[in-house]
């Protein structure tokens, strides 16, 4: 058995001990958007701290807590906090709860996200739905060995958002009267937000928001076979020629007062699935 089959097995081992459901569906939720988990009835809630090769966020908006139970009629777990590359954490660590999620039985993952935006056409406040993504991190967390009963070692990224929930988002988010964007993500590893020059340089290679998570879990995901779905909440305005320094207790309070459209637009997707 590979190292890395080896710690996701005792991480699974140990939640087995403490939860009785079998998640179809996993959910990520980002930074300023965790009250989806106030919508899971019948909860069970592990610390991360609890469990066997999980990382503790270190980010003050992030709770740390995986959380067990129904939402939308279906079995989920829901990682209320998620972990990011500048905290210092291998990219293996960072995506290390989306393996566990695999190998708990969830066959789907729904990642969210705070975002800047860089399309002209997005304000703050607006629901982004990712199609695609540009991996400016500086690194990917396939590098290494591989083990070929995870995945294999060249996996397909022609399709690293499922065309099929995309629609099905596009479809819940019209019969909802939610408004949404859709767009390609970029990765950048941060923690400092980016320049003016940098704010153009990733507009012109396609991007239309940015943000500092995200596409490690989603590689990992389709790795494993997963579909994906994300969307990003744009919390700010990164257009280089009206640029304003940026607060990051704005961007929180933006994030914050997306989140009952975009729960109310996760849980109609989680229902569709």
């Amino acid at each position: 058995m590979s190292e890395l089959k080896r710690k996701i097995e005792d991480s699974v081992n140990f939640i087995r001990t403490k939860v009785k459901s079998q998640p179809s569906l996993g959910i990520i939720l980002g930074t300023g958007l965790g009250a989806l988990a106030d919508d899971i009835k019948d909860k069970t809630v592990l610390d991360y701290g609890d469990i066997p090769h999980f990382p503790l966020s270190t980010v003050e908006s992030h709770h740390g807590k995986l959380i067990f139970g129904k939402l939308g009629g279906k079995d989920v777990v829901a990682m209320q906090g998620r972990f990011h590359f500048y905290e210092g954490y291998s990219m293996e660590r960072i995506t290390h709860p989306v393996r566990v999620m695999k190998f708990l039985g969830a066959k789907t993952l729904i990642v969210s996200n705070a975002a800047g935006g860089l399309n002209p056409n997005f304000r703050k406040g607006d629901i982004m739905i990712i199609v695609d993504h540009v991996n400016l991190l500086g690194g990917n967390p396939l590098i290494g060995p591989n083990d070929e009963s995870i995945g294999p070692r060249f996996p397909d990224m022609s399709e690293p958002y499922s065309n099929e929930l995309i629609d099905l988002a596009m479809q819940a988010a019209l019969d909802n009267g939610i408004r949404v964007e859709r767009g390609v993500f970029a990765a950048m590893t941060g923690p400092s937000l980016e320049t003016r020059a940098e704010y153009r340089f990733l507009r012109m290679i396609g991007a239309d928001a940015v943000g500092m998570s995200t596409v490690p879990e989603d590689i990992v995901a389709v790795h494993m076979g997963m579909k994906v779905c994300g969307f990003s909440v744009i919390t700010d305005e990164c257009f280089p020629d009206s640029l304003v320094p940026a607060d990051v207790s704005d961007i929180i309070r933006v994030a914050n007062g997306a989140q009952p459209k975009l729960t109310k637009l996760m849980k109609a997707v989680v229902e569709r699935i």
